[in-house]
């Protein structure tokens, strides 16, 4: 079938709206027909080489969708379902599946190639073989991907908003519960406030910090993350240092340092290292690219005040059970979701999309899909 899809050819270069062909469903595959996709940083990363893909690729790893067809074997989903799509599959059966690790599944190796579990494409423009970014492929609205991509979720949430627990949702609020173990009254400094962020913001309050220091330049996102959360924000990594210091946790710093800023570099990590405490955590949850050095610190400190950094890979969630946990916590009203979508654009205007993200406007902009 031909469908439309943003594609990237290459670094540096804007999103091309284009058609392709999609082959149908395989083995232990469905077909999806999406209806919307979250803008997230991560795949601005493609455009610049933070992540480096296979060229060409189809955008889009926060997706929803319902599924249109289902291939043999396929016992998760059935035709007609309602489905957000986990960036990172699950297998159920691998090392880390099995030992409740799911966001390090075996599955998650081809995600940069974009090819799906048996190494070959769904996606085609002639005789070329087209990627999907994280076996998805949301900037397309339509998708052939793997079954363990989908988690089924309950028909009458909406999916437009239903979508950012796909990937921001649970990396940020992950990030904050999961990773670093917020507990009832620490004190807790989030560096970078966009659509990861916000959510640290909201997982930090939800596990009951008594402080959450949300640190961002522009305004806006400061504003957003008080609303959600945030008891304290600052426009820069000092003011939040003598804040914590100073007034919030006076000789001690803060237990933990949730680092969400959209490109990671030395500056970030050091001002997460020396806000915590003796015993505190510094977790890393933004990226850089790999080829980069960017955590720098003494050890010294390390080791004589106990501090530990750590990395965190879609916020340590496991989505088959941690998708619809965070769609309950919505319903019930102890999760924002509708709050977090600033702007929904169509398809044709995801360029302008990365300029309003890169530009400090957005927290999220949703692709809404035209069928």
């Amino acid at each position: 079938m031909r469908v439309r899809a943003a594609v990237l050819r290459g670094y540096e270069r804007d999103w091309e709206v284009t058609e392709l062909d999609l082959e149908p469903p395989r083995e232990h595959e469905v077909l999806i027909r999406f209806v919307a996709a979250g803008l997230c940083h991560s795949d601005e990363h493609l455009r610049h080489g933070d992540i480096a893909p296979r060229f060409p690729i189809v955008g889009g790893h926060e997706g929803a969708g319902i599924v249109e067809e289902v291939g043999p074997g396929v016992t998760r989903v059935r035709p007609g379902d309602h489905v957000v799509c986990s960036f990172i599959p699950a297998c159920g059966s691998c090392r880390f599946c099995s030992t409740g690790q799911q966001n390090l599944c075996d599955l998650g190796a081809n995600l940069s190639r974009g090819c799906l579990p048996d190494g070959t494409f769904r996606f085609h423009d002639g005789e070329e073989d087209v990627g999907a970014t994280c076996m998805l492929g949301a900037f397309a609205n339509y998708s052939t991907i793997s079954e363990y991509s989908c988690v089924r979720v309950d028909d009458d949430l909406p999916l437009e908003t239903a979508v950012l627990v796909g990937c921001g949702v649970p990396t940020g609020w992950g990030t904050a519960v999961h990773t670093a173990g917020v507990r009832p009254g620490d004190t807790v400094v989030v560096y970078g406030i966009g659509g990861i962020g916000i959510n640290a913001v909201q997982g930090a309050r939800h596990a009951g910090a008594r402080h959450v220091v949300a640190v961002d330049p522009v305004a806006m996102k400061r504003e957003k993350a008080e609303e959600l959360g945030a008891t304290h924000s600052a426009a820069d990594a000092g003011e939040a240092h003598e804040l914590v210091w100073g007034r919030l946790a006076p000789g001690v710093g803060a237990d933990h340092a949730l680092v969400t800023v959209g490109v990671v570099d030395e500056r970030v990590i050091d001002d997460a290292f020396r806000v915590i405490r003796k015993g505190g955590q510094v977790t890393v949850t933004g990226v850089a690219a790999r080829s980069k050095k960017t955590i720098h610190l003494s050890g010294a400190e390390l080791t004589l005040f106990q501090k530990s950094i750590r990395g965190s890979l879609f916020g340590s969630s496991n989505p088959q059970h941690d998708i619809p946990r965070l769609l309950g916590l919505y319903r019930s009203g102890n999760l924002k979701l509708d709050e977090l979508v600033t702007r929904r654009y169509r398809l044709e205007e995801i360029n302008q999309g990365y300029r309003d993200l890169l530009e400090g406007r957005n927290l999220r902009g949703v692709i809404v899909h035209e069928h």
